[in-house]
């Protein structure tokens, strides 16, 4: 463990952070278990919920959250799949980076092989919102034999770019970090909507103290690529969503890759996913991973 992360763990703010994170773990299904799963760039922190027999299924959080961001739907995905919450090594969590950093994409893949290998899964379905997204589709395109179904929830820079908007208003945040703009930032995007309590603090927390690598973004793939993609994929979007234009990212990935399902949840938008308990976004889920 870095002296950062050393650092944080021992601060009142990093209490705190373990604290909420360990009140949400609660919350999950009899017999969770967590894990740390060595890979070649560190320890990834892994939750895992859901008959050993069951379908696997892989939940990659967007960026500056948490495995628990899952937390919404980890009850019903653990009915019939084998759940595996990871904390993105690097990013907020419990994972712990170690020796040489990742640098790449290519290293990012490598990860993700190791995250896959050290839990014993075999071509698993993807469930991923946000950055995770980005991440589950590099894989997939890249790993074809390696995933089984791929449900991408409000997915940014897959399939069409943000909206200057939306980087205007979080160039703040990302430049300074503090518990309060991600407060304001959130609010904004979510039109003020109530939020698991826990939740946000750890986002807040995260944000503002957490020790952070800085991240590697996959690059939007060409339609030549998107064409190439071999798992059964889903596009479930945000319909208020401020990162981009849900309705218009829908056309596009309609008229150009129709063997990508998508589909809109009215009312929902980027960063009431994926916790949100509306039954529409659990039973939009369940489809994607059944059809």
């Amino acid at each position: 463990m870095t002296d950062a992360m050393q650092t944080f763990h021992r601060s009142p703010e990093g209490r705190e952070f373990a604290a909420a994170y360990d009140r949400v773990l609660g919350t999950w299904p009899a017999e969770t278990t967590t894990t740390m799963v060595p890979t070649r760039f560190g320890d990834t922190h892994v939750t895992s919920a859901g008959p050993t027999d069951g379908r696997p299924v892989v939940l990659l959080p967007g960026s500056g959250a948490t495995s628990m961001a899952w937390t919404g739907q980890a009850t019903e995905l653990s009915r019939r799949h084998r759940v595996v919450a990871v904390d993105i090594l690097g990013d907020v969590g419990r994972s712990v980076p170690a020796g040489e950093p990742a640098r790449n994409v290519d290293d990012l893949m490598l990860w993700l092989d190791d995250v896959f290998a050290g839990s014993a899964l075999r071509r698993p379905s993807i469930l991923a919102h946000s950055y995770g997204a980005m991440i589950a589709l590099a894989f997939a395109l890249r790993r074809p034999a390696d995933v089984d179904r791929l449900v991408l929830l409000d997915p940014n820079s897959c399939f069409a770019g943000m909206r200057a908007a939306y980087l205007a208003h979080a160039l703040p945040l990302l430049l300074r970090p503090s518990e309060e703009r991600q407060r304001r930032f959130t609010a904004w995007e979510t039109g003020d909507a109530v939020l698991d309590a826990d939740l946000s603090r750890l986002s807040e927390l995260g944000t503002a103290h957490h020790p952070r690598r800085r991240p590697i973004v996959p690059r939007r793939p060409s339609s030549s690529a998107l064409h190439s993609l071999q798992a059964t994929t889903t596009v479930v979007l945000a319909g208020s969503s401020r990162i981009h234009d849900s309705a218009a990212v829908r056309d596009r990935i309609q008229k150009n890759w129709p063997s990508i399902s998508t589909r809109i949840l009215d009312g929902a938008t980027h960063h009431t996913f994926p916790d949100s308990p509306r039954a529409e976004l659990g039973v939009a889920i369940r489809d994607a991973l059944t059809r």
